[in-house]
């Protein structure tokens, strides 16, 4: 095997497996390793029908013929952000709510970020195997060890608090059925809200707010996060719930 196959495989998976190990010291009654690698696994594979559904979108969007600032909103909050955000709560809902697994509210939160691991560490090998066969071994190492961190702490980082504000507003609307359905959409708004914007930010914008949007987008919502776990920890577990 090549070894920049094995370089961008290992160094794609090191930034979800870091952030793997971190949130789950947060679990009190940690998940079977089996329904992790399987909830993970789940979220990689979505990367998938994420991708062609993107580019339909993206595809039709084009024949649309709009403003090009209104052309990126649209396509970074609902193309782009909208649609990953989705598909890693469906991975959720199908293939965790109903399994014995799920006993506690702090569990939506976890799953969802192991969903969102998954997907951001096929992601991840994808940036990595973009054409680099000119370069001397040491440049791709360089490069690889680069977009590895750099994605660590910003893309990465991005799809766990996101998902993780999904799981949040997911456990509260179980709380409180009389309101699930507004604040699971709350949830899912605020998420891909925060998503877009990150990403529109570092993609569309320039100057200074290039670089100040996206950190106050990732230090807010970290701060809501830390907040989110604590708060769900000190909730009453719960049964399991028939969606």
């Amino acid at each position: 095997m090549d070894y920049k196959i094995i370089l961008y495989i290992v160094f794609g998976l090191i930034p979800s497996l870091t952030w793997l190990f971190y949130y789950l010291r947060k679990d009190v009654h940690p998940e079977s390793k089996k329904m992790i690698l399987k909830i993970f696994g789940w979220g990689a594979l979505v990367t998938v029908p994420v991708f062609f559904t993107q580019i339909f979108l993206a595809k039709t969007l084009q024949q649309m013929a709009l403003d090009g600032l209104v052309y990126s909103i649209i396509y970074w909050f609902i193309v782009i952000s909208f649609t990953e955000e989705i598909f890693k709560f469906l991975v959720v809902k199908f293939r965790v709510l109903a399994n014995p697994e799920f006993d506690e509210p702090v569990d939506t939160m976890i799953y969802m970020v192991i969903v969102a691991l998954g997907f951001a560490g096929l992601e991840n090998m994808l940036y990595l195997f973009s054409p680099a066969e000119s370069l001397p071994f040491a440049e791709v190492v360089n490069r690889t060890v680069v977009i590895s961190f750099v994605r660590f702490i910003g893309a990465t980082f991005l799809h766990t608090l996101c998902s993780a504000v999904i799981g949040y507003f997911l456990a509260l609307s179980f709380r409180d059925t009389k309101n699930r359905a507004v604040l699971f959409t709350a949830g899912l708004f605020l998420s891909t809200l925060l998503h877009g914007l990150y990403d529109f930010s570092i993609m569309v914008l320039s100057g200074p707010l290039k670089l100040i949007v996206p950190v106050a987008v990732l230090v807010s919502l970290a701060w809501f996060v830390v907040f989110a776990f604590d708060n769900l920890k000190k909730a009453k577990s719960v049964c399991i719930i028939k969606s």
